[in-house]
């Protein structure tokens, strides 16, 4: 899913049969992040939140041209001098892909570093290129993380490894990331696109208000936000939907079912 568009531009989109493929797009400075690409980043999530066709996003990077893969090196630092900016605009972009209605999936096809990790923590569903590594620097750099970026580091890797990540500032292989459960998958190279394309479509052919509903009520879980009524009515919702008669009768009659939401 890597991009042929030229480099140093805004993070690109792409829809294509229900499935949204954003692309961060500065292959040259390491795809960093500058506040330009924020607020691109932010029109395009709310964009795709009002696309009702849209089911699944991916989130992946242009390499071309790096002699070592890098999704992203994360937020450049020059933007903290940018008359104008906004010091806590940054945590808005993770917040809003934790928010998503779409399922998400960062396809984490180089290293990422910095803020950017928050994106890749931010997600549903992560894959990772087999030898690229994830390295927070925050304090390194003299930075106290924002809240909810640490929030989500603690929810994803647990207390231990997120201490680690941010006490020692040394990179984590993604094979350990994958060890803890974090990451669906680490490819070869050589698999890459087919299996990013393969998880996509087969996260975009699930009945879409079952599963966008169970993506909202475990992140209210894991948040300890959940109330038991709104579960019980997104469950009622689901169990009396046109989807749920199709998904039952295409099981019946032994074919794939044909999903619209309703």
């Amino acid at each position: 899913m890597a991009s042929t568009a030229p480099a140093s531009s805004l993070p690109l989109l792409q829809i294509e049969d229900g499935i949204a493929t954003i692309t961060l797009n500065r292959p040259a400075q390491r795809n960093r992040l500058e506040n330009a690409d924020l607020h691109e980043l932010l029109r395009q999530i709310e964009r795709l939140n009002a696309d009702q066709a849209v089911r699944v996003v991916v989130f992946t990077a242009n390499t071309q041209g790096q002699g070592r893969p890098v999704f992203s090196a994360g937020y450049h630092i020059g933007g903290f001098e940018e008359e104008g900016s906004d010091p806590d605009f940054f945590e808005r972009i993770p917040d809003a892909i934790a928010q998503m209605r779409p399922i998400t999936v960062c396809a984490l096809n180089g290293s990422v570093y910095g803020g950017a990790t928050d994106l890749l923590m931010a997600c549903d569903i992560g894959v990772a290129l087999e030898g690229t590594e994830l390295r927070m620097p925050a304090a390194a750099l003299g930075l106290h993380y924002y809240r909810s970026g640490l929030q989500r580091y603690v929810a994803r890797l647990g207390q231990s490894m997120t201490l680690r990540a941010f006490l020692t500032a040394q990179a984590l292989p993604v094979e350990t990331l994958k060890q803890l459960g974090f990451l669906t998958a680490v490819l070869p190279a050589g698999s890459w696109t087919a299996a990013v394309e393969a998880l996509a479509a087969q996260i975009r052919d699930l009945a879409p208000l079952a599963a966008q509903l169970t993506k909202r009520s475990i992140r209210e879980i894991a948040a300890g936000t959940d109330e038991a009524a709104a579960i019980r009515q997104r469950q009622d919702l689901t169990a009396a939907s046109q989807d749920f008669l199709e998904g039952r009768q295409a099981f019946a009659q032994k074919r794939k079912p044909h999903f619209t939401g309703r």
